[in-house]
């Protein structure tokens, strides 16, 4: 069974939807009250991501790196991005919505 929840990403309140099983979340959970304990407050499930992650990164700056977009697809995202545009115009044109 796959659970759906929403993980704060930053501090200007953008929301994202990731799916996890429902053992990863218990564990996640379980990471979260942990830290709560360890810190005395409240603890959300994004700060328990972000614990993780910067604490079994030992080369953040190559994980980031990996993350950045290829310089020759700079192109392709800018036309994904202007076709997307004209999707939804026309997707407002059609249906009013």
């Amino acid at each position: 069974m796959v659970i759906f929840f929403i993980v704060d990403i930053d501090t200007i309140n953008m929301t994202t939807t990731i799916a996890v099983t429902e053992d990863v979340r218990d564990k996640l959970v379980r990471v979260a009250s942990e830290l709560q304990m360890k810190l005395g407050r409240r603890v959300d499930l994004n700060e328990a991501i972000d614990f993780l992650l910067s604490k079994n990164l030992k080369r953040r700056d190559l994980f980031e790196r990996a993350f950045q977009p290829e310089p020759r697809m700079t192109g392709a995202y800018e036309e994904l991005i202007k076709e997307r545009r004209k999707d939804e115009l026309r997707s407002k044109r059609r249906y009013g919505v």
